[in-house]
């Protein structure tokens, strides 16, 4: 299954973290230096949630921007010590 989205598809990306040293010119430094770089993961934010599909609710793993975005339906829970109506 893994780090991915199940709506969008959003997997792991790769990218490089930079350390560096001394202060930038415009603060009236000699500028940065790069001492090192290292590979890193950016991971998506995943939330398992209950979503509605069809007729039937099922767990997905939702990234969230496809949750604030409303590519899903989460799923309606009822509410607790709520009295049935009486007609």
């Amino acid at each position: 299954m893994g780090q991915k989205c199940d709506i969008c598809g959003k997997t792991p990306s790769l990218g490089n973290m930079v350390e560096q040293r001394g202060k930038p010119k415009y603060l009236g430094g000699n500028g940065r230096k790069t001492t090192g770089i290292t590979r890193r993961k950016f991971k998506p934010n995943l939330q398992r949630i209950r979503v509605q599909e069809g007729g039937s609710v099922r767990r997905r793993r939702v990234c969230t921007r496809c949750l604030r975005s409303g590519r899903v339906q989460k799923a309606v829970v009822r509410h607790p010590f709520a009295l049935p109506e009486i007609d």
